[in-house]
């Protein structure tokens, strides 16, 4: 067997595990890595322009080609620069790889030189992190990091790796297979719970899915869609979720919850049984917790992670497996039952109630004034339109990622990434290069805020630097919108801080960074603009002013039940 060093037994490990492209930025304590990295080309490295962009783009890179992206960073900073991203993923479920450079193993503990505590920082928000001391773990280390972000429920894993560790000689060889005594997934479901469950579906008058992101992660769009088809009963999914299931088909009632529809959560306020697939029943989806899903008699819950089973809502039908073996499960048995049509005709029944609900309270639509600012919805709708519904689609948070996740349609999973449970300004942009990466032949839009954009807009340079086409969408309002909107409603309009009053010119910083830069001041230029943007080679970047004013509803205010939502 080969000697090496352990930076060349790194860069072995990745081409090992198929990894085609890694996001970084080089410091000291990785130099080693680098080193290896540049002898050896198979192995594609984009240079970041802050490591928290690396972390985002790696996290777009693996929503999208559904393998863990990975991430090299240096020590100290470098490697703390990375944590908001790593939490993201965490909390997003994202499969990670983040090999970050450490001190020598002789100074650990000794405050040298750009030292962190990486293990430490990180164990918080991390699924598992390593510290490798000695050479010879290195690949095995890697091997375990690969399969421990990828199985079970996805999630960020940290590698540190000390300076002489990366310089060492050792014997490269790469396990074929890994065994973890203490960390064994669930893949197959129960089958007395499946049935269980079929049987709950089958005695029920008004039931309805409930879907999240692990059906994305699980592959399991394509199944799912079947046994909803099949079923013919109603479903509604998460922000994190959508695209699983095609939003052109009846049945997609479209997002639940905080900023859902409100004939989605007047469903789910008002099912008899709630079939939970993926979902983690977060707060942003519940609302009021005494108070959600009063009326369901059975409420299922399918998910790999054991650990989300009743942590928030008490489920009488628990399915611990991967999502995807399940829903095979349920579709098999389901398509040799008999004797569904009589329930099938009360389900009917129940999605025109639904429908019903969707035209007493619609999502509001205003065309806007040609000579004004453009709508919201105007943009959302004139973006669909110019991609036909191919697009990868991109968001920071705030409003505009609301309004997107409310009017955009999505026929495809793996279409929509956005940053969920964490809620980070400046994942936008960064996300959407991850993402060309990993689809170079779809279209990518990110539509972004003016708060947002600002925070990770270095990555435009990255973007110029290798060619990515990436098209952004600035919703500018000059404010902080979504702060503003509850700074309105639930402070009295007390304005706190909230107003941006020294804008930059977007058109100029873009073109400064050498990508294509355009404005819209008035509704009448939005659909010739975007459409020249769209059709302009590499990165493009478009200013859109939108009304100062323009809220997000419905609203279920914070504490309240579902179906207490605000509507102006």
């Amino acid at each position: 067997m080969k000697k090496m060093t352990g930076a060349q037994i790194v860069v072995e490990s990745l081409l090992a595990e198929g990894v085609d492209t890694v996001f970084g930025y080089p410091g000291g304590a990785i130099l080693p890595t680098y080193d290896a990295l540049i002898q050896n080309p198979a192995l594609r490295h984009i240079l970041v322009r802050h490591e928290q962009g690396a972390a985002h783009m790696a996290e777009g890179y693996a929503r999208v080609s559904g393998k863990p992206g990975v991430v090299i960073v240096t020590s100290g900073p470098g490697a703390t620069n990375t944590v908001t991203g790593i939490a993201d993923a965490y909390m997003d479920s994202t499969p990670l790889v983040v090999l970050a450079g450490q001190v020598p193993t002789s100074m650990i503990g000794n405050d040298a030189f750009q030292e962190a505590d990486l293990t430490g920082i990180t164990r918080p928000c991390t699924k598992h992190n390593y510290l490798v001391r000695d050479v010879n773990d290195l690949a095995r280390t890697i091997k375990e990091a690969f399969y421990i972000a990828g199985s079970g429920r996805p999630g960020p894993v940290l590698v540190d790796l000390p300076k002489d560790v990366q310089n060492a000689m050792g014997t490269f060889k790469y396990p074929g297979a890994v065994e973890l005594r203490g960390y064994k997934p669930t893949i197959k479901g129960n089958d007395r719970q499946i049935e269980k469950a079929i049987e709950a579906i089958e005695a029920s008058e008004r039931p309805l899915f409930y879907v999240g992101g692990g059906v994305q992660w699980s592959d399991a769009s394509a199944p799912l869609t079947e046994l909803v088809r099949g079923l013919k009963i109603p479903i509604t999914t998460t922000l994190m979720a959508l695209g699983v299931f095609p939003s052109n088909d009846p049945l997609c009632l479209g997002m639940l919850g905080m900023h859902g529809g409100y004939w989605t959560n007047m469903a789910v306020q008002n099912c008899d049984t709630l079939i939970a697939v993926g979902a983690r029943f977060d707060d942003r989806v519940t609302g009021r917790v005494s108070d959600f899903a009063p009326k369901a008699k059975t409420i299922i819950h399918i998910d790999i992670d054991p650990s989300s089973i009743s942590k928030n809502i008490k489920v009488h039908i628990p399915i611990v497996g991967d999502i995807r073996e399940v829903v095979l499960e349920m579709l098999q048995r389901v398509k040799s039952q008999e004797g569904l049509a009589p329930r099938q005709k009360l389900w009917t029944e129940w999605h025109r109630d639904i429908m019903q609900w969707k035209a007493e309270k619609p999502l509001p639509y205003e065309i806007g004034d040609p000579e004004g600012p453009s709508k919201p919805r105007a943009i959302i709708e004139e973006l669909y339109n110019l991609t036909k519904g191919e697009a990868v689609v991109v968001t920071d948070v705030g409003q505009h990622q609301m309004w997107t996740a409310q009017m955009m349609p999505f026929h495809h999973h793996r279409s929509w990434l956005t940053s969920g449970g964490l809620g980070t300004m400046g994942y936008g942009l960064p996300a959407g290069i991850g993402a060309y990466f990993a689809a170079p032949n779809r279209p990518i839009v990110v539509i972004n805020g003016d708060g947002g954009i600002q925070m990770n807009i270095q990555e435009l340079a990255t973007a110029v630097q290798y060619k990515v086409p990436v098209k952004v969408i600035i919703m500018n309002n000059y404010y902080l919108g979504m702060v503003r909107q509850w700074q309105e409603k639930f402070y009295d309009g007390r304005y706190s801080h909230s107003y941006m009053d020294a804008m930059p010119n977007f058109v100029k910083l873009a073109e400064a960074y050498g990508a294509a830069g355009f404005r819209v001041e008035k509704g009448k230029d939005l659909a010739p603009t975007l459409q020249a943007a769209l059709a302009t080679p590499g990165p493009v970047l478009v200013d859109v002013v939108i009304p100062q004013s323009e809220g997000v509803f419905p609203m279920v205010p914070a504490g309240s039940a579902m179906h207490e939502m605000l509507f102006a």
